[in-house]
């Protein structure tokens, strides 16, 4: 398993010490231990769920941001948060680091995932993202007017569904071209007039000491790699997330004016933030 962009320039894999492969050890069991229990709740829970509400999920995503922020604090990475979570019906979009953005954009809010379709055949991860709502796309412009509707048959029951406009991760230095592909649904007939997007700068600062794109994930570097590398990890750094004012979907008059928007107010603070953390920022999470 791969990413798709790089530069050229990814880093050699990390090389764990006795000690950090214990520690790879103690977090990895404790955090597969708190999904397997928490996904047969989840599970069990949508039985009554889907029957009183059908295609809403007004209960099992305070499960699943349990399980994330619990994680993160095993992890033992800092969330810094700037700003409020949207309350208006919508969607939330943001630049994409690595795979540690889920932990991250679930731990302070309810949204449900759109991701890349080999997700879903990954071996374990592919079943948990199921049972959360994830929706699955096609990287295949023969398929948009299919994934289009059905996005906006989730936006039109309540689900505020978050996606990656850049299309991969990076190595969390830079903010890629937002592709305008998925922001088709949002300007689609029958969606309420009061329909936001809301944006979400995510800037990830590396431990002391480490590479700057420690948290990245991008170029040959495998899951596995990765994984391996931050788990293991003794001091851990923090991301800083800001959510940006939502902005309203019918200002703008189509995708590609939309998606240049967002990708400028992501854009914009994303880079700002990378000179350094606020003192006064809100700690979420230890």
């Amino acid at each position: 398993m791969t990413t798709t962009w790089s530069d050229g320039d990814e880093p050699e894999p990390a090389k764990l010490t006795v000690a950090g492969r214990i520690r790879f050890g103690v977090r990895a069991f404790l955090i597969i231990a708190l999904i397997a229990v928490c996904l047969l709740f989840l599970l069990l829970l949508r039985l009554p769920e889907r029957a009183l509400h059908e295609r809403r999920r007004p209960w099992t995503p305070y499960i699943v941001q349990f399980v994330c922020r619990t994680s993160l604090r095993i992890l033992g990475i800092k969330v810094i948060q700037h700003g409020t979570p949207m309350r208006e019906a919508g969607a939330v979009v943001a630049n994409h680091t690595s795979w540690l953005d889920i932990l991250v954009m679930n731990a302070s809010q309810h949204v449900f995932f759109v991701s890349k379709d080999e997700v879903a055949e990954w071996p374990g991860i592919g079943f948990m993202a199921r049972a959360v709502g994830t929706m699955f796309i096609v990287r295949d412009r023969t398929h948009a007017d299919k994934q289009t509707a059905m996005l906006t048959k989730r936006l039109k029951v309540g689900h505020k569904m978050l996606f990656f406009p850049e299309g991969t991760s990076t190595d969390g230095l830079r903010v890629l071209r937002f592709k305008p592909t998925l922001f088709e649904a949002f300007l689609e007939p029958g969606l309420p007039d009061e329909t936001y997007i809301q944006c979400i700068s995510a800037v990830f600062h590396a431990p002391d000491g480490e590479d700057p794109r420690f948290y990245g994930w991008w170029g040959d570097v495998s899951f596995g790699a990765h994984l391996f590398s931050i788990l293991g990890q003794r001091r851990q750094g923090a991301v800083e997330i800001t959510y940006h004012p939502p902005i309203k979907v019918w200002d703008h008059p189509d995708r590609k004016v939309l998606a240049a928007v967002c990708e400028a107010k992501v854009r914009e603070t994303h880079h700002k933030d990378h000179r350094g953390i606020d003192d006064q920022a809100l700690a979420i999470s230890n």
